[in-house]
């Protein structure tokens, strides 16, 4: 498949470090307040990270998105209260959550490789290459939550997937929406 260009460098402006730099610190800024956005449901709470994580892979691409969340689990790890519910410390990443908390860095990576690849137009494309990494994050998510808790793979199924299903379509439409509608101001400030 072709490559394509992720919304931001279509945007345009310098490629520079500096620039890259900011884009990462913002996302990870981004990701973290919407970590703070929480229902509170056991064993794992349901945030907007993952709509956020969605944009970043979406607008990004996927180097730069996976750098972004690299540095968003960096900045929990070394005790900035970015993770849900304001939380802090490396304890978090082998906690209940750790599974999906280092899965963040791979489906923002895949996001923006399946927009690079050609699904960076379209509601429909976008909604995919949103939607099959949030639902690919309950992988690792399911399994370190197995191997972590007394649950067995059905009970952290049924408690570390299911119940967030419905809310993952939701948040890939939502990712999707905002991406379409980004795309469709860039054109038509291109003319």
């Amino acid at each position: 498949m072709a490559h394509t260009t992720p919304l931001v460098t279509a945007l345009g402006g310098n490629d520079t470090i500096a620039r890259k730099v900011a884009m990462v610190l913002l996302g990870s800024v981004l990701v973290a307040m919407s970590a703070q956005v929480s229902v509170p449901m056991f064993p794992v709470p349901m945030t907007l990270q993952t709509l956020a994580i969605s944009l970043i892979g979406l607008t990004y691409g996927s180097r730069l998105a996976a750098a972004t969340l690299v540095t968003y689990l960096a900045q929990g790890a070394i005790g900035f209260p970015v993770f849900a519910g304001g939380a802090a410390g490396a304890v978090h990443l082998v906690g209940p959550t750790g599974g999906f908390l280092v899965g963040f860095v791979a489906m923002a990576w895949l996001t923006g490789l399946l927009v690079e690849r050609g699904m960076n137009h379209g509601f429909m494309r976008l909604f995919l290459a949103a939607l099959i990494p949030a639902l690919l994050l309950f992988v690792p998510g399911v399994l370190w939550l197995w191997f972590i808790t007394p649950l067995d793979l059905e009970g952290a199924f049924m408690a570390g997937a299911l119940p967030f299903q419905l809310g993952g379509v939701v948040k890939s439409a939502v990712a999707a929406l905002i991406a379409t509608g980004a795309w469709a101001a860039l054109k038509s400030r291109m003319g």
